[in-house]
């Protein structure tokens, strides 16, 4: 309030406030406006996040169910694979598929093997699990 008076008496606004009022207005929405992009783009960011995340968790614990899988299958000498175990057909692992590919450490095949499980999505690749399977 004190402002006003001071403009006033040295006639500093030239009598009218309307343009000064407009462009306060427009500086305003503008700098509304650059918060509110930054805002939805962080939002945009954070979302697309956790779909990736939960892609990568469903993946990962699907890649870890079909690691135990192979290793409590019976041992097949000189394999090249095993079968996947069924995926769960609820809601959270549609679209998702596993292959078990096995490869023997030593040549002739000795009782180890190397076990890699991979998982998709879509058909693209998520992970990628190694372990090993022995012959007990």
């Amino acid at each position: 309030m004190h402002w006003f008076r001071v403009a006033e008496k040295f006639n500093i606004s030239g009598g009218s406030q309307r343009g000064i009022i407009l462009v306060e207005t427009l500086v305003a929405l503008a700098i509304l406006g650059v918060v509110a992009v930054a805002f939805l783009g962080g939002l945009a960011t954070t979302s697309r996040a956790v779909v990736i995340i939960d892609e990568r968790a469903t993946a990962e614990s699907l890649a870890r169910s079909q690691m135990e899988w192979a290793k409590d299958a019976v041992y097949e000498y000189e394999a090249s694979g095993y079968s996947a175990a069924p995926i769960p057909g609820d809601q959270d692992y549609l679209n998702y598929s596993a292959t078990i590919a096995a490869s023997p450490i030593n040549d002739p095949d000795d009782g180890i093997q190397k076990l890699t499980v991979t998982v998709k999505h879509h058909d693209e690749e998520v992970i990628t699990l190694q372990g090993y399977k022995v012959d007990r």
